[in-house]
């Protein structure tokens, strides 16, 4: 066997990849803000490794303060049952969440908490990456962490790797990307391999029995069609 038969075939071109489409947004209403400048990067890198990307703005899901009582009597806010109808029209999300006071933020929890009202729920079985962005040296990167909280209770499969950007203020280039090659280098890899486990979970369903596997849970084949 030569040395070019024996070496596994890489992906190289983002043809080879089958339909997978990705919810994007950012979780800060600020107009400037640096998470939603990596939210808009980020969908730049998954349309360019061929994924359908569905760039929504945290304005368009935003809604009141969660109350029952709203609930009850006029259903879910216009803004959280669009984020639901996104969710469920689209494969998997990635959000880029800013950090307040060390964890995540209240306009972004809120939301989730209203979208969880919705029966069928939409978060549960989607996958979902975190990015976050901040002036400060940790990058968000606890927001993040806490992002992970409600999201997983939910039955949202988040990737375990995250990516958080460091002093992000003076990160970005004139063109929107980072000016760190290494760290650009770094998130394209971690959204290609985000979006390689999501085309997986959906073509190929032995991928579901693998992650169920990996979480310690086990198949239920009343429930799952994981064969």
């Amino acid at each position: 066997m030569t040395e070019s038969m024996s070496q596994p075939a890489e992906r190289t071109t983002a043809e080879h990849r089958e339909s997978v489409r990705f919810l994007v947004f950012s979780g800060s209403l600020r107009a400037q803000s640096l998470n939603t400048k990596l939210a808009r990067l980020a969908a730049r890198l998954i349309d360019n490794h061929g994924g359908v990307v569905d760039m929504a703005s945290m304005s368009d899901f935003d809604g009141p303060s969660l109350n029952q009582d709203i609930e009850g009597t006029s259903g879910l806010p216009p803004g959280p049952l669009e984020l639901c109808r996104r969710l469920e029209a689209n494969d998997a999300f990635v959000i880029a969440a800013p950090e307040y006071n060390g964890s995540l933020c209240g306009v972004l929890k809120n939301a989730i908490d209203w979208a969880s009202r919705k029966r069928p729920q939409p978060f549960n079985g989607k996958h979902a990456l975190l990015l976050s962005a901040s002036p400060s040296m940790a990058g968000g990167n606890r927001g993040a962490w806490a992002l992970r909280v409600p999201l997983e209770h939910l039955g949202t499969r988040v990737y375990p790797d995250m990516f958080s950007l460091a002093q992000a203020h003076q990160a970005f280039d004139a063109s929107g990307n980072l000016a760190n090659a290494s760290l650009q280098s770094r998130l394209d890899q971690t959204l290609a391999q985000f979006m390689d486990l999501v085309e997986a979970a959906k073509h190929y369903p032995c991928a579901k029995k693998a992650w169920i596997e990996f979480l310690g849970e086990y198949p239920d084949p009343v429930l799952d069609r994981v064969e």
